[in-house]
């Protein structure tokens, strides 16, 4: 039993020599034996910050001009009351419009919301569920900042 461990223990020391050779040093291996610089380079790649699919913010709005003049000279109608404050997020870029979409809403109908700095933008008001979302094209109609959130007062009927 003894000679079977000796043996074993000799057979693992051997086979974990080749792992202690010199870099430099290769049997039975036929080529050079010192490392050669790479000739040859990947071509160079061009992405951005979001990758090759990335697209601008205007190119994702497709409200027109007049359309955006129009909702910002909007006068407050007669019959709107004040619903609330909110903060909001931008909403999915792929959802086209002027709208926000949060909890103060039970139904859809036009309305209205004024930005802290005063701005006022007529929009679709939507129900919704959890924090409010506001439109690209309501965010860029303001000229907010795409990664800010924030508070718009809500009015409606």
């Amino acid at each position: 039993m003894r000679q079977i461990a000796m043996i074993s223990a000799l057979a693992l020391t051997l086979s974990g020599c080749a792992v202690f050779q010199p870099e430099g040093e290769r049997s039975g291996v036929t080529g050079p034996t010192e490392p050669q610089p790479a000739t040859e380079f990947a071509p160079a790649v061009s992405t951005s910050v979001l990758g090759a699919r990335a697209v601008s913010a205007a190119a994702l709005d497709k409200t027109t001009a007049e359309e955006r003049a129009a909702a910002l000279a909007a006068p407050a109608s007669g019959g709107e009351r004040e619903l609330g404050r909110v903060v909001v997020a931008l909403g999915p870029p792929a959802e086209q419009g002027l709208w926000l979409s949060s909890a103060l809403v039970k139904a859809v109908a036009k309305g209205r919301i004024v930005t802290a700095a005063g701005k006022s933008l007529a929009v679709e008001l939507r129900p919704g569920t959890g924090g409010a979302l506001l439109s690209l094209a309501a965010f860029q109609a303001l000229g907010l900042n795409l990664t800010e959130l924030p508070q718009v007062t809500v009015y409606g009927p």
